[in-house]
């Protein structure tokens, strides 16, 4: 059973998202203030954390921070109303693996989880130093530096792929532009948030109907699903 916590001061928000979790069969545990929850994940074994930022004493965003010191592998959502892309990009950057704004679509919401769970499941049968991975029929090779969908190799540039390997590598985790910026520049390459952008635009051409796996998060930067039904509102194919 995956093991989730709530973590969320208003009661009939915590109440809401508990009922969506036990529906999907998790384990569920509400805490409204983030000490009570910080002892619990020293306890007990937690897969899933759905975080509200304004709590009361630790502030949800300390709380993240503060988990991720000492704990990778626990998938944390925000679950906010502090929806403005710097509070996105804050919190993604804080360690957050995924961050949905209030008020939130219940079935964008069930999306968002299944995606953190098929991350969690991909992770604990994929050790770190993988090579390769495959995802909905698109396989990558890292350091053969080949992509193939369906069997069929598709010729991407340097830049194409290295931006590509990154987000498959966190399948799931969005990505802001800042960060791909980081991984995707060489020593003589200048790569600005238009560049990604223009390089996620030629990627969509080149892999048809799987493109769709690339999700655009509005202001922020960009995620692979791990499949095509874990798509949200917040997709979009340009900026």
């Amino acid at each position: 059973m995956i093991n989730a916590i709530v973590v969320e001061d208003e009661l009939a928000i915590a109440n809401l998202l508990k009922i969506h979790l036990s529906d999907a069969g998790f384990g569920v545990h509400l805490f409204h203030d983030a000490e009570s929850a910080l002892i619990h994940l020293q306890n007990s074994k937690v897969d899933i954390c759905l975080l509200d930022w304004m709590l009361p004493g630790t502030q949800g965003i300390d709380f993240l921070k503060r988990i991720r010191q000492h704990n990778k592998s626990i998938k944390i959502m925000m679950v906010t109303a502090k929806s403005d892309p710097d509070s996105i990009v804050e919190g993604l950057d804080a360690g957050a693996d995924d961050y949905l704004p209030k008020p939130f679509d219940a079935k964008v919401l069930n999306a968002r989880v299944r995606n953190l769970v098929r991350r969690h499941e991909r992770e604990k049968q994929n050790p770190s130093s993988v090579d390769e991975m495959t995802i909905d029929g698109m396989q990558m090779h890292f350091t053969k530096h080949f992509v193939k969908l369906s069997g069929v190799e598709v010729h991407l540039t340097p830049s194409e792929f290295k931006l590509l390997a990154s987000l498959f590598k966190v399948q799931g985790q969005v990505l802001t532009r800042e960060q791909l910026i980081e991984l995707v520049q060489g020593e003589d390459i200048a790569v600005t948030g238009r560049t990604i952008d223009t390089h996620v635009f030629a990627l969509r051409k080149k892999l048809g109907v799987w493109a769709g796996h690339i999700e655009t998060i509005r202001g922020v930067g960009y995620r692979v699903l791990i499949s095509l039904e874990d798509s949200s509102e917040n997709a979009d194919g340009s900026e």
